[in-house]
């Protein structure tokens, strides 16, 4: 009961867009008393959905997207080490980046910390990353799995031109597609011809490991 109050006030924290530090000291105080680092994950992931809800109906602005992230972002670095697993040997590589004209990058990180706490090798292209560029790190990373990430509905197709794209240079054959974020969904991944829908950073995780013929560590 401790530990579902602890991150309650956490995701409060998060929503209401309290100082850094005191939102650190719930995250830490959480973990404490026996939160799980996934737990800590998903109580992030859940504040930023809530953020992003506000920010669409328009009690939110700008500025409270802006620091929700940045304290979402924070919270992911502390807690990164405590998800790191003990894995040895790297077990698949992944590129990962959200599509041209979306700026957004919590999310993103989000997954591309539980990539990693499960041994997968990440190649992060970063933000608003173009078709051309998305092509050129699967020829030279040569990856198991592109991830695609996109919040804004308006930059959907890009995801579907990059999968065509593949297609065009000999090279869909050759990886495993992924999307994920607000703006898509599974029924969007199977129309655009991506092998998934990643619906959470830990469904991204979990599907990534599967891909790359491993278990979940830990799970």
């Amino acid at each position: 009961m401790e530990k579902t109050a602890a991150l309650e006030e956490l995701r409060s924290a998060i929503v209401n867009c309290v100082k850094l530090e005191e939102v650190k000291a719930l995250a830490k105080r959480a973990l404490e008393i026996g939160a799980q680092p996934l737990e800590i994950v998903d109580t992030v992931k859940g504040a930023l959905d809530e953020v992003g809800d506000l920010y669409e109906k328009r009690e939110y602005f700008l500025m409270e997207l802006t620091l929700a992230g940045s304290t979402a972002s924070e919270i992911m670095n502390m807690i990164k080490p405590e998800l790191k697993a003990s894995v040895g040997l790297i077990k698949g590589k992944v590129v990962i980046g959200t599509v041209a004209g979306d700026l957004h990058y919590i999310g993103k990180d989000i997954v591309v910390v539980m990539l990693e706490s499960q041994g997968l090798e990440v190649v992060d292209l970063g933000v608003d990353v173009p078709c051309n560029r998305f092509i050129e790190a699967v020829k030279t990373e040569k990856p198991d799995i592109l991830a695609m990430s996109g919040l804004l509905t308006v930059v959907v197709d890009e995801m579907g031109k990059v999968i065509e794209a593949l297609r065009n240079e000999g090279l869909r054959d050759k990886v495993k597609v992924m999307i994920g974020g607000r703006a898509v969904n599974p029924e969007y991944a199977r129309e655009i011809g991506a092998d998934a829908f990643g619906a959470s950073a830990f469904d991204a995780a979990k599907l990534a490991v599967e891909w790359t013929g491993e278990k979940m560590g830990g799970q």
